[in-house]
């Protein structure tokens, strides 16, 4: 009896010194597990082991090893009843064997066809806290000894320091890939601002930095408030088409801002298209929010194609590198804005500008230091310049117009009252056009006119169809004055004309017949002309000798004009 214990004793020092050593050489906690439940079954002559870890921030226990049972008995939703988990996570250790009797909770068939009936259940503790179990079970009922409880608690407590270490060891190793990855990526997101570019920099940059199959991103969309997928790298595109994902549990949590860390994905309840996850052979994901420096705009996931427990460092860095990339995003997205904005102004600029060029008047727009700000075609091609050679300038070195009576240059007046001002221009000497100037403030109501434009208008044809009016009432005058005339004068040139006539016909000294006779054809050469002067339809005026000027007047019967002298002699102009 006594070397028999010596040898169980010396196994487990064996087992103890295994573990120890491997504690220390090596920082893979995971090598540590799989020769726990390796030796263990027959140094303890139990029939299967198993280890399971607490995810960080849940009560939920994923798969670290297991030696001896199946891969359904392993896939269990319920590890065991109630009672038995609130005392593991008090620290206690618990063993049982009648599990094949007495069974509380949703596991029981599966128990039962594995043929299990007892089991010691350890809690696996670093620091006083719980992260994790080990199960030693059995197929026959048997009863645990002391020694055998001690050891195996003594074991648990190696198995615990070495998921510490490792998990240490790796939050070291991911806080200097935490770096790297976030000046990786804070270099990619900053070097430019197309958001196409930056979604596809963290979907290609995140997987390698933290060996995952595949990334994607889905974003808020303003309008409608759902996510779309807007960037993916390493999956399928059966996969990314399988359908909405926005009833997941796993999505809902993300976009309340928690990581949600998922061992399982295949058959985890949080998740959906569990065919399709098995189809892309994804094993494992991590979903996390993205934000800006404000709101949650997103969620990033990372999907592993190995079985993996995410650690606390992983989270950190993921959730670290997507909040980099989100403010990136959100960056990217107000520049695109802003783009949008730019564009849909000179768009407007470009309308307007269409619209000035297509104005047959000049148009130019002064700023309240009388610089040139905007000029229509018009104005450029009367003034024979460019652009170049009119924006910015000065108004007054620029415009080819003169106030016509000297006063005070028409764009100060209105800076200086702030109403609209319409003004003509007449000719200068020399010039035969008249012009049109129409001003109009422009103002945003709290510093007074910011900007004047003026619209330079020809208005010469007005002009002169207004001159050639005033001829014609003029000409009008002049046929209804020489009618009224005519007819004045007809009365008493036909008595002279009779009178003359008879006085002839009774002389009888010759030279006085030749006298009347010259009477007699004057009076009817006036005769004719009263008779011109009643059909007249117009006239123009004829120089005479000196400074006087005659009327020709023109008749409807006759081409040709009489000219006579006018009642009123006009100096030469």
């Amino acid at each position: 009896m006594n070397e028999h214990l010596r040898s169980k004793e010396h196994d487990y020092l064996d087992v103890f010194q295994e573990v120890t050593r491997l504690i220390s050489t090596i920082h893979d906690p995971q090598q540590v597990m799989d020769l726990v439940v390796r030796r263990l079954p027959a140094l303890l002559e139990v029939d299967a082991a198993t280890i399971r870890l607490l995810e960080p921030g849940s009560r939920h226990f994923v798969l670290g090893a297991a030696c001896g049972v199946s891969a359904e008995y392993l896939s269990r939703s319920t590890i065991d009843s109630d009672k038995v988990m609130a005392e593991l996570f008090k620290g206690k250790p618990i063993a049982r064997n009648d599990m094949d009797l007495s069974c509380d909770h949703d596991s029981c068939s599966l128990i039962s066809r594995e043929g299990v009936k007892g089991a010691m259940s350890l809690p696996i503790i670093y620091k006083e806290q719980v992260i994790g179990l080990l199960r030693l079970l059995t197929r026959e009922r048997r009863e645990f000894s002391a020694a055998e409880l001690r050891f195996a608690m003594s074991l648990a407590e190696q198995v615990g320091v070495a998921i510490s270490n490792g998990r240490m060891f790796k939050e070291m190793e991911n806080q200097v890939r935490l770096f790297a990855a976030q000046r990786h990526i804070a270099k990619m997101v900053n070097s430019t601002l197309d958001l196409d570019q930056i979604l596809a920099s963290i979907v290609d940059t995140l997987p390698a930095t933290l060996g995952v199959k595949g990334c994607t991103i889905r974003l808020l969309q303003p309008a409608t408030n759902r996510l779309e997928l807007v960037a993916a790298s390493g999956l399928s595109r059966d996969y990314l088409d399988r359908g909405s994902i926005r009833r997941e549990d796993s999505i809902f949590q993300a976009l309340q801002g928690e990581p949600v860390a998922i061992y399982d994905a295949e058959n985890d309840p949080r998740v959906e298209y569990h065919q399709a996850i098995r189809n892309e052979g994804i094993k494992s994901i991590l979903a996390v929010p993205i934000k800006n420096d404000r709101d949650i705009i997103g969620v990033l996931r990372l999907l592993s194609a190995t079985p993996r427990s995410f650690s606390a460092g992983d989270i950190h860095l993921t959730v670290t590198l997507a909040e980099e990339g989100g403010n990136a995003i959100e960056k990217a997205r107000t520049y695109r804005q802003i783009t949008l904005l730019f564009n849909q102004i000179e768009e407007q600029e470009r309308f307007l500008q269409t619209i000035l060029d297509s104005l047959s008047m000049q148009l130019v727009v002064v700023d309240s230091d009388k610089r040139i700000i905007m000029a229509n075609s018009h104005f450029l091609s009367c003034h024979e310049a460019g652009e170049s050679e009119v924006l910015g300038k000065p108004y007054d070195q620029v415009v080819s117009w003169k106030d016509p009576d000297g006063e005070a240059c028409l764009v100060e007046q209105v800076f200086a009252e702030g109403r609209p001002l319409t003004k003509e221009r007449r000719p200068a000497s020399g010039e035969r056009h008249w012009y049109e100037h129409s001003l109009v403030p422009v103002s945003n109501g709290e510093t007074g006119v910011n900007f004047v434009m003026e619209a330079v208008r020809d208005i010469t044809e007005r002009h002169e169809l207004e001159q050639e009016k005033l001829e014609r009432t003029k000409l009008q005058g002049v046929v209804e004055m020489a009618g009224t005339a005519a007819h004045e004068l007809n009365t008493p040139l036909f008595a002279a004309l009779g009178t003359a006539e008879l006085l002839y016909d009774d002389l009888g000294s010759e030279a006085l017949r030749q006298e009347v006779g010259t009477i007699i054809r004057n009076l009817q050469a006036m005769k004719s002309l009263t008779r011109q002067m009643t059909a007249v339809t117009g006239y123009e005026p004829r120089e005479y000798v000196g400074n006087t000027t005659i009327v020709a007047l023109t008749t409807s019967k006759e081409n040709d004009s009489t000219p006579i002298d006018n009642t009123q002699h006009e100096e030469k102009q």
